[in-house]
């Protein structure tokens, strides 16, 4: 794992920005979808999902259905979100 020295911060709405040089070395793009761990009291990681149509992942899928019970997200909202995810097209992914 790679530490960049770079501080970045949160907005009002909880975003933040991945600067643009990691971005482009690790080929992130705009709607790149991340599953997203809380790692103990440290922080957050984020793990970048392939680009291929989730509709056509079940692994990841059953990954997210799994990770999403253990936090109290229903499957129900998992496979809506899959759903208006494969009606807006690659690369719009939006929220699971």
């Amino acid at each position: 794992m790679k530490k960049y020295p770079k501080i970045v911060q949160c907005d009002k709405r909880g975003q933040i920005v991945i600067p643009k040089d990691i971005r482009d070395e690790l080929g992130i793009a705009e709607g790149s979808g991340f599953y997203m761990y809380s790692v103990t009291d440290e922080g957050i990681l984020l793990k970048k999902i392939p680009e291929e149509t989730l509709g056509d992942q079940d692994k990841i899928l059953d990954e997210i259905k799994d990770k999403g019970k253990q936090i109290g997200v229903r499957s129900k909202n998992v496979e809506k979100s899959v759903k208006d995810y494969n009606k807006k097209g690659r690369g719009k992914l939006e929220e699971i």
